[in-house]
């Protein structure tokens, strides 16, 4: 680690107070209030077309407000001095030079804000870049481009840094790579704030989330407490004895339901007590397993009112048969969707 050591720092907040963006009479981002704190790692979720990076674009003052505004460290995004140097930030990995080096990238960002040319080695050598450094950006990879990102966003060694999507294109390693070094700038006392669809690795990850569907604020919470609001924990079992294990546990008081696959699943009873009433009765278990909530199951509970596009789970019935196999390169068939190449 390249970033003022392991020593703890005077973290930074990044606060957000009634901020709102339209374009023509489509709201983007309506009166959306939140704070990110220093010491821990922020997620920021919500589905596509919530507004996550219209609402990143604001803080960095790429996008202007329609209304309220983005205080980072106590100003707004322009008016702080050498602005790397209090946040660092990556929201397009591709938003570079191709012509440059790697190197060359980074040094530009540097001697436009006044850090030496002795960090960009440091940070090249942190994300794992010092064997292409005198390469061009534009023959890299994804996964390169975005170490590539987070290397800039390292460079002024700032107090606050946020990532959009930063495990796109990473392999395995890659993605470890960029979860432990989050947690260490947190844990550094800096002030991380990571937009991510992946949720599970955004689970391993925050410590804190942020939610927003349409524009508006849906969440702001612990991870902990987010799951536990909004999903469903219980306990599977399965039994030979089945009539006889639900039997037993209706005298105890204890409703059990059927699931799908001929277990029963129980609420709001402890795994232990439910081992306990079955060996009290003698009767076999062939499952008793606790099944905890997923990050990607609260948020779909919370978010299925406020997903703006939704794809069919299958093709029209009969499609198939009247329009027959389609050979590669052909024609759409007629009725199909067309390519349009426009982005939404």
């Amino acid at each position: 680690m390249v970033l003022t050591g392991g020593n703890r720092i005077e973290g930074r907040s990044i606060e957000i107070d009634g901020l709102t963006k339209r374009y023509g009479e489509k709201t983007v981002v309506d009166n959306l209030s939140f704070t990110v704190r220093p010491g821990i790692v922020t997620g920021f979720l919500g589905p596509n077309g919530a507004g996550k990076s219209t609402t990143m674009r604001m803080m960095l003052g790429l996008d202007r407000p329609t209304a309220g505004g983005v205080r980072i460290d106590g100003k707004p995004y322009p008016l702080l001095k050498d602005p790397l140097k209090y946040i660092g930030a990556l929201l397009d990995a591709k938003a570079m030079h191709g012509g440059r080096s790697a190197y060359n990238h980074l040094l530009c960002l540097a001697q436009s804000n006044g850090i030496p040319r002795s960090r960009v080695d440091e940070v090249i050598d942190t994300v794992g870049l010092t064997a292409v450094a005198k390469k061009k950006s534009k023959g890299f990879s994804l996964g390169m481009g975005q170490r590539l990102g987070i290397a800039g966003a390292l460079l002024g060694d700032p107090r606050i840094l946020m990532f959009d999507e930063p495990v796109n294109g990473l392999d395995p390693e890659g993605i470890h790579w960029i979860r432990n070094l989050m947690k260490s700038l947190a844990a550094q006392g800096r002030t991380v704030f990571v937009s991510s669809h992946l949720m599970s690795e955004m689970a391993l990850t925050a410590d804190h989330l942020v939610v927003i569907g349409q524009g508006r604020l849906l969440a702001d919470t612990s991870m902990a407490e987010f799951i536990r609001q909004n999903s469903r924990s219980y306990v599977r079992l399965r039994s030979p004895q089945q009539e006889q294990l639900r039997d037993v546990l209706h005298q105890a008081g204890i409703h059990a339901q059927p699931a799908g696959d001929g277990a029963l699943e129980v609420d709001g009873v402890a795994v232990e007590r439910l081992g306990e009433i079955a060996a009290g009765h003698h009767v076999v278990l062939h499952e008793l397993s606790p099944q905890k909530a997923s990050l990607e199951e609260a948020f779909m509970q919370l978010t299925a009112e406020s997903v703006e596009y939704h794809a069919s789970s299958a093709p029209r019935p009969g499609w198939a048969q009247a329009n027959g196999p389609q050979q590669h390169g052909g024609a759409a068939p007629q009725g199909a969707p067309q390519h349009t190449g426009r982005k939404f």
